[in-house]
This record gives C-alpha cells, sequence and structure tokens, in this order.
C-alpha cells in the first residue's frame, strides 16, 4: 500500500469520527433506490452525511484496499461547508477532515 492510500485511510477513519461524534452516523443503510441515484452526491434520495457514509468512505476504502488508483481531486470540503451552514450541527471537524482528503488527493 502506497504512503498515499495510507494516509487516505487514515483520513476515512478521521471522517467516520466526525460523523460518529456529530450523531451523522446510521446502523442502517439507506435503500438500494436511494444508493443508485445518478444525481451528484445523490442529492435527490440521500442527506450529504449519507452520501459521504454510504457512497465516499465505501468507494474510497475499497480503492484503498485494492491499492487502485486514487481520483486526482475529490473537492468535497466545500459541499461540507454549504450543507452545514444553515444547520445547528457544528461540522468544522467533519469540514477539516474532507478538506485534508482533499488535498492528499490533489498531491498536497
Amino acid at each position: 500500500m502506497t504512503a498515499k492510500h495510507k494516509k487516505v485511510q487514515h483520513a476515512l477513519t478521521d471522517i467516520e469520527a466526525a460523523l460518529s461524534s456529530l450523531g451523522l452516523w446510521q446502523t442502517t443503510a439507506p435503500s438500494p433506490d436511494a444508493l443508485a441515484s445518478t444525481q451528484p452526491f445523490c442529492i435527490d434520495t440521500l442527506t450529504f452525511p449519507q452520501w459521504i457514509q454510504f457512497i465516499f468512505l465505501e468507494r474510497m476504502q475499497y480503492l484503498c484496499e485494492v491499492k487502485a488508483a486514487l481520483p486526482e481531486q475529490c473537492g468535497i470540503a466545500p459541499m461540507s461547508e454549504e450543507y452545514f451552514r444553515p444547520l445547528t450541527h457544528n461540522g468544522q471537524a467533519l469540514t477539516q477532515s474532507l478538506l485534508y482528503i482533499d488535498e492528499i488527493l490533489a498531491g498536497h
């Protein structure tokens, strides 16, 4: 496993912990139909935290496990900022973890 894969896996653990600390970690997956959305971030069927948990984390973990090529950019931290802006949750830890993974993938 490359150093980049290891950094990504560490960041994924931080993202999971941030979702959990916010009370946004779910034990039950959304329906297969909800997960099959073709819209960006499954915006029509999932909340942003659900997308992170059930789409993003799972996909990135798989890429790390099989040592596959990682995306060269991600850019999901701004989406996190927008999602949490109107809410009472403080999503700062989650947004910072997402920013870190954005930076890793961009090669910074």
